[in-house]
């Protein structure tokens, strides 16, 4: 480190505790020169604004801690405000289809029956991601 690194960062430390007692918060930048310790007040706090207006402060979503509810509803289910979440059924009233869904992983391309809709889709799908990566590099 340069010696005026180490000058900027004891300047802001010694203005971090100067500042603490009044209520500002410091904030101090090692690669910025004299204007490289900013203040704001802790009491201004204001919405930031980005680009496109102001940005939206990230909501907290209560988790489902309940080990009986988790197993007998499928939790989030219900959208409105007033009701209750879908109670699971036994897997007998289920469909049998829904437990041959392959889950694990994608079938590969060279697996897959020619002959399905399935296998020319996914081939249209990995011929345009193709196309598109290809596109990327070409210069104008």
């Amino acid at each position: 480190m340069s010696l005026i690194n180490v000058l900027n960062k004891s300047v802001c430390f010694i203005r971090q505790k100067a500042f603490i007692n009044s209520g500002l918060i410091v904030r101090c930048n090692s690669k910025g020169g004299a204007g490289a310790a900013t203040a704001t007040s802790a009491a201004a706090k204001k919405k930031k604004m980005g680009k496109l207006g102001p940005i939206m402060e990230k909501k907290e979503i209560p988790v489902e801690t309940d080990v009986n509810k988790l197993v007998n509803y499928v939790c989030g289910s219900n959208i409105n405000k007033t009701g209750q979440d879908i109670k699971l059924k036994p897997d007998s009233e289920y469909p049998d289809w829904l437990w041959t869904l392959n889950v694990d992983r994608i079938i590969p391309l060279e697996e897959m029956d020619p002959n399905t809709k399935q296998y020319w889709r996914r081939l249209r799908k990995m011929a345009l991601r193709r196309n598109n990566q290809l596109s990327k590099l070409k210069r104008f």
